[in-house]
């Protein structure tokens, strides 16, 4: 079943993209971690549009790790560490479900102090057995466990989320 469209996914991130902006005015610099794939392609959309609403610079980095087993390799971010020192960053995800994704992609970012740290998600699904919050949200769904929600986004023909 379709949950969003492209248009719909457009006006939820632009919505995100001002909420992000009320709370962090006057930055110099905000950064934004994607995690893994879909989660860069949905920051890389949130950066476009921060551009066209600010003058603040807005960093795109990527979190690399493994969801279904996240300690089975290193928890890398591209970005070196330093430079997330006394910045807003931002962790961005398609889905938010157990929240242990979210949970383990903070591993690189406790290296160093940040000035704030926040989470935006596209889809919340509300099944938190991590203690992470999501400060920026899409939309929020009350599912069962055995349901599964897929985000279609970037370089593919049909922009869409889904619940399967």
């Amino acid at each position: 079943m379709q949950l969003l469209n492209a248009t719909q996914i457009q006006q939820k991130t632009k919505r995100l993209a001002i909420e992000i902006l009320e709370h962090n005015y006057g930055e110099k610099e905000i950064i934004l971690a994607g995690i893994n794939t879909t989660g860069t392609l949905f920051a890389q959309r949130l950066q476009g549009m921060l551009q066209d609403l600010c003058k603040s610079k807005i960093t795109l980095t990527t979190i690399h790790l493994n969801p279904a087993d996240p300690l089975s390799q290193e928890i890398k971010i591209d970005l070196p560490v330093n430079k997330l020192q006394n910045k807003v960053v931002l962790v961005v995800d398609d889905v938010a479900n157990t929240g242990r994704t979210l949970y383990y992609a903070m591993k690189p970012i406790l290296e160093v102090l940040p000035k704030k740290v926040e989470v935006v998600v596209l889809v919340d699904r509300k099944h938190k057995s991590f203690p992470v919050k999501t400060d920026y949200v899409g939309m929020t769904l009350a599912t069962t466990v055995q349901e599964n929600i897929q985000v279609q986004i970037g370089d593919t023909k049909e922009e869409a989320v889904f619940l399967n």
